[in-house]
């Protein structure tokens, strides 16, 4: 076992995972053409135990590690991408509202979550880009709480979702809330999305909506980690993962017209793939570091995510343009995986933070470091 792997006693998890992800990757070009939220996939997540291995054991759960839970998102993305994202995101969005409530509403969520409620995140706006933990919705006063109008953006899952984790402003102060699904939020198109095409990523319109005092997270006490930033960089090794297996399966299949010998023995895609394949190998080992870090709950965790998603985004990229390079252009034919793991590929780099705001936020932290 790796140091920084997933714990031996942790292990069946991963090996469901290994299966789901199997019988993911069947559909998975199904799904995308289709732009059809993958329901059954994530109810067969819920039915294996996974969801619920993720809640603190407070809570009927059993805390699964984050090394563990890195190493499943990264072999839910290889199968079905698309699967991957809403997942990370419903973990996301269930586990902050558990870990950042109210006692009894901590108790409410797990209970809902364990029964197999969807959750989803409402925090992007359409004028807030990769800042969606600084709002600029305010919600004001109400009987009983507080009332939202106003938009969030690149909801995934949202079509499908019982609750919302949402971010407002409150007195000037970003807040968090959770609220359930009602007849004053809607459900608009934003567009096809390039990639991860069926991960039901919507503009979610909340129209008078009431976030309840009682569902109000209070100000957080202390450092925690998030299942989100600990999840995200593992979606694009997947789609690495799936760019390299499908440029073995075709350089290994197709002949060169000249020589009659297969693509692979072609000394230059065997210099391209070594030197992508380790850098893949670098991204996931920062990556595995960065789930250690989160399991010891250190303050080195926040930048960490940063880098780690920075360098699997663009090994992400790199690998799935070599796989195109080498498939010419039966690579682009809507019949080959390789066309739709490119723009999975490019929907991970902009996703939040995306690449851009990784590169300047880890460089803030390098200039604030030479100041001290």
């Amino acid at each position: 076992m790796h140091p920084l792997g997933p714990p031996p006693e942790e292990q069946h998890w991963v090996d469901t995972a290994t299966e789901l992800a199997a019988e993911f990757a069947k559909t998975a070009a199904a799904y995308d053409e289709s732009t059809e939220v993958p329901r059954a996939n994530l109810e067969a997540l819920h039915a294996s135990g996974l969801d619920a291995a993720l809640l603190p054991r407070d809570f009927g759960g059993e805390n699964l590690s984050y090394r563990s839970y890195g190493e499943i998102v990264r072999l839910l993305a290889a199968g079905c991408p698309s699967t991957a994202c809403i997942w990370v995101m419903h973990v996301g969005a269930a586990m902050g509202l558990v870990e950042m409530s109210s006692p009894d509403s901590a108790r409410f969520y797990a209970s809902e979550y364990l029964a197999g409620r969807r959750f989803a995140n409402a925090l992007s706006e359409p004028s807030g880009g990769n800042l969606f933990l600084l709002p600029q919705q305010h919600a004001q006063p109400a009987d009983g709480g507080f009332r939202l109008s106003g938009a969030k953006r690149f909801t995934s899952g949202c079509e499908i979702a019982d609750h919302f984790l949402v971010n407002v402003l409150i007195d000037d102060k970003p807040t968090f809330f959770g609220a359930a699904a009602d007849e004053t939020i809607k459900y608009l198109p934003i567009g096809d999305t390039m990639g991860l095409r069926a991960n039901g990523s919507r503009l979610v319109d909340f129209r008078d909506t009431l976030l309840l005092s009682e569902r109000r997270c209070p100000p957080s006490t202390g450092h925690r980690p998030n299942r989100i930033g600990g999840g995200i960089a593992f979606l694009s090794l997947g789609v690495a993962d799936a760019a390299i297996a499908a440029l073995i399966e075709h350089a290994r299949s197709r002949k060169i017209p000249t020589t009659g010998e297969p693509l692979a023995t072609m000394q230059w895609l065997r210099f391209d793939l070594a030197d992508v394949d380790s850098r893949l190998a670098a991204a996931g080992m920062y990556a595995r570091h960065m789930t250690w870090l989160a399991d010891q709950n250190s303050l080195e965790f926040n930048p960490a995510t940063l880098r780690a998603k920075l360098l699997a985004n663009q090994v992400a990229v790199d690998a799935a343009q070599l796989a195109l390079k080498a498939g010419g252009g039966s690579g682009y034919l809507s019949t080959s995986p390789i066309q739709r793991i490119l723009r999975d590929a490019y929907a991970g780099w902009v996703m939040a933070y995306s690449v851009e705001v990784c590169r300047d936020r880890i460089s803030a932290i390098l200039f604030e470091e030479a100041n001290a």
